[in-house]
């Protein structure tokens, strides 16, 4: 019998969802591709949930995460800022502390046996 740890994290402010995987996902999509509507579409989403979803971030933040680019002629397109990035970093930093609670599962094989 084998025991496995589960978690999911979010990172709320006043009961609201600031930052979580699904939007980590998103940013990560629109860093590589440089648009908004690219990464929507790669991850099955609409554009207009996206903007949402990153409008909310950044208002839930008090910064941006994005700096965007109007389309035209030489169309638009999007690319973290600093904070976006750093951001970034900091849940991936707090994801690696959480997973090393999987270790403890360890605890409870030996318990179970």
């Amino acid at each position: 019998m084998e025991f496995e740890i589960k978690f999911k994290v979010w990172i709320e402010r006043d009961g609201e969802v600031v930052f979580s995987s699904a939007r980590e996902q998103l940013l990560r999509e629109i860093d590589k591709e440089g648009s908004i509507n690219k990464a929507a579409k790669k991850l099955g989403i609409s554009y207009k949930k996206a903007w949402l979803l990153i409008k909310h971030m950044e208002e839930r933040l008090g910064y941006p995460i994005l700096e965007k680019k109007r389309g035209g002629v030489s169309g638009g397109g999007s690319k973290l800022t600093e904070a976006g990035k750093e951001l970034l970093k900091n849940y991936e930093k707090i994801i690696d502390e959480c997973a090393k609670i999987r270790e403890f599962n360890k605890l409870f094989v030996e318990k179970a046996r």
